[in-house]
């Protein structure tokens, strides 16, 4: 992993590549309320996310994608953020912040940091963002940005969630 990524800090966050010391914090606060507008689903328990989580660390430690934990100043863990598909043209972005810890910037305030970092060896490169056209908070987090509207998708997944997902590509 590049040394870039070891340990950033933003004005109130220390950003780190996740570890499994995180694991209960992340299973726990991933629950239904956060995941409501998302594609994916709570973990169905503590093993299964350990294995999907794990899967992220492996990835990041290839190189495929980024995979952080986001600390509050106090080391307290409040979301995770991902830059999925660096090999990609446009990678795709993914950040949850855990509701406790909601309303206080800390998504804008992670993502403008990494953005930072990734501009440094991809200065032109525009990331995918989607949010659910019903999801107020993150769909105003995309204008802190320089984005580009794109097209939405709906569909229901599997477990049957019916998402209504505008796409953006955006920039720092």
């Amino acid at each position: 992993m590049n040394k870039r990524y070891e340990k950033m800090l933003s004005k109130r966050l220390v950003i780190v590549p996740f570890d499994m010391k995180y694991l209960d914090d992340y299973y726990h606060g991933f629950d239904k309320e956060i995941t409501r507008y998302q594609y994916p689903d709570p973990f169905d328990s503590l093993e299964g996310a350990r294995k999907l989580l794990q899967d992220f660390i492996d990835m990041m430690a290839c190189g495929e994608m980024l995979f952080f934990a986001i600390l509050d100043s106090n080391g307290i863990f409040v979301g995770s953020l991902e830059v999925h598909g660096l090999m990609e043209e446009t990678p795709e972005l993914g950040i949850w912040i855990k509701k406790e810890a909601q309303t206080k910037g800390y998504a804008y305030e992670a993502l403008a940091c990494v953005l930072t970092e990734l501009k440094q060896t991809r200065p032109d490169t525009w990331y995918i963002y989607e949010a659910d056209i019903r999801n107020e908070p993150s769909m105003k987090l995309v204008t802190k940005l320089k984005f580009q509207k794109k097209e939405i998708d709906e569909f229901t997944t599997e477990s049957g969630k019916e998402l209504k997902l505008q796409q953006f590509f955006v920039q720092l």
